[in-house]
C-alpha cells in the first residue's frame, strides 16, 4: 500500500475514534474514489503516491465546483459543507503556488518556447509543455492556461 494511501486510512481511523463526521465522511469517499480507480480497467492495480494524489486532486475539484454551484443555487449550508470538506482533501495535497511563482515559472516557459521558435497564440501549446510538468500539483491547469494566455497578450 502506498504511503499516502495508508496516511488516508490512518486518519480515517483516528477522525472516527474522535467522531469527526466530516472529516471521517470526506476521508470515506475519497478512499472510495481510489479504489474504484484501483479497479478500473482490465486488471485491478495499486496505485503509486502520484496517483493517488492525482484522484484527490479530482475530488478536491469536485468540491470546489459543487461549492460554487451550491452557492449559486441560492443553498450556502452545501456550499460552506463542500468547502469544508474541499479544505479537507487539501491537508493531502502540495502547497499551491502562488500567483507570483506561477507568473515566474510561465515567464521562464515562455521564454523557452520562444527561443525554441513557438511565437504568438499558437505558442501556447508548446508553453503548456514547457510548464505544466514544472507545476504539476501545485496548480490547477485553468490557473496555468490563464497564467499562459495572459503572459502571451502581453508579449
Amino acid at each position: 500500500m502506498t504511503t499516502l494511501k495508508s496516511r488516508l486510512q490512518g486518519d480515517l481511523t483516528a477522525a472516527i475514534k474522535k467522531r469527526d463526521e466530516l472529516r471521517s465522511a470526506t476521508l470515506r469517499m475519497t478512499l472510495t474514489a481510489i479504489t474504484k480507480e484501483e479497479v478500473a480497467g482490465k486488471s485491478a492495480r495499486e496505485l503509486s503516491d502520484d496517483e493517488v494524489q492525482t484522484v484527490i486532486t479530482r475530488e478536491a475539484k469536485k468540491r470546489r465546483e459543487a461549492a460554487e454551484a451550491f452557492a449559486g443555487g441560492g443553498r450556502s449550508e452545501q456550499a460552506a459543507r463542500e468547502r469544508a470538506e474541499g479544505e479537507v482533501l487539501a491537508d493531502y495535497l502540495p502547497k499551491q503556488l502562488s500567483d507570483e511563482e506561477l507568473d515566474a515559472l510561465v515567464g521562464e516557459a515562455v521564454a523557452e518556447a520562444q527561443a525554441g521558435g513557438a511565437e504568438g497564440p499558437r505558442a501556447m501549446g508548446a508553453v503548456m509543455k514547457i510548464v505544466n510538468p514544472k507545476v504539476s500539483g501545485q496548480a490547477e491547469g485553468g490557473r496555468v492556461a490563464a497564467a499562459v494566455k495572459k503572459r502571451l497578450a502581453a508579449g
